[in-house]
């Protein structure tokens, strides 16, 4: 049966989406899934935003990290059960600023975890916000940030942020022909147009030469998302 073992809030979502070529993503995909496309594409995210509210089991408060940053890249892969599609995503590597976060995420659930001094900073002008997410990699501040509309919209079926926030379930290759399964449960969120971004991240020292090229160009979309209360539960791991 599954159960919850994490609850939070995920706030101030930045989603940056890249095309990126199967073959460099195919050797990182856990066993028992496939890459999930749109529109015939595979895409790699790049996602800065801030944890909140943070209870192990629904209950359990663990001082000091309740709340924290997290910047990620991800891409998008599927599962076909009995029942339908499974619709996941796997992490290349996820970064936080909490050493004992990293520790249980990589020791107990195979997470692949690092941890880096982080900084956040959020403001309102107008009718436009201003989210900044920054992570420190050797003696270089890497960033991400959008100055975006204060009125979103909800989300469009079928559209591109449709696919890149509607991956419920989380993929963690566990080794050969092993791999782990987690649900991530949250209603819909808010999408709010950007203005303008920047991005500056050492792609190459962070995930590998690999990846490089494709975050040398521009993003093929970029938006900002309000987020929501979350619940993460057990799921099946299989082999």
């Amino acid at each position: 049966m599954a159960f919850t073992f994490l609850t939070a809030e995920w706030r101030n979502l930045i989603f940056a989406n890249y095309p990126i070529d199967r073959q460099v993503l195919e050797p990182l995909v856990p066993y028992g899934t496939e890459l999930d496309e749109y529109d015939g594409q595979c895409y790699g995210s790049l996602v800065g935003f801030y944890f909140q509210r943070v209870k192990l089991f629904g209950k359990l408060a663990v001082p000091f990290h309740q709340q924290f940053e997290e910047f990620n890249l991800r891409f998008y892969v599927r599962r076909k059960t009995d029942t339908g599609w499974k619709r996941g995503v796997v992490f290349v590597k996820e970064i936080v600023p909490k050493f004992a976060i990293t520790l249980v995420a990589n020791t107990l659930y195979g997470e692949p975890y690092a941890t880096h001094p982080m900084r956040h900073s959020w403001r309102q002008t107008g009718d436009t916000q201003a989210i900044q997410y920054d992570w420190k990699v050797g003696s270089d501040w890497n960033h991400i940030r959008v100055h975006a509309d204060r009125v979103g919209h909800a989300l469009v079926a079928d559209s591109e942020e449709a696919f890149i926030t509607e991956h419920y379930w989380g993929y963690t290759k566990r080794g050969e022909g092993r791999t782990s399964e987690y649900e991530v449960v949250h209603p819909q969120w808010s999408i709010y147009p950007v203005r303008d971004y920047a991005i500056h991240c050492d792609v190459e020292k962070l995930y590998g030469a690999a990846f490089a090229p494709y975050f040398d160009q521009s993003p093929a979309s970029i938006f900002l998302a309000d987020g929501s209360a979350v619940a993460i539960k057990s799921g099946a791991g299989f082999s």
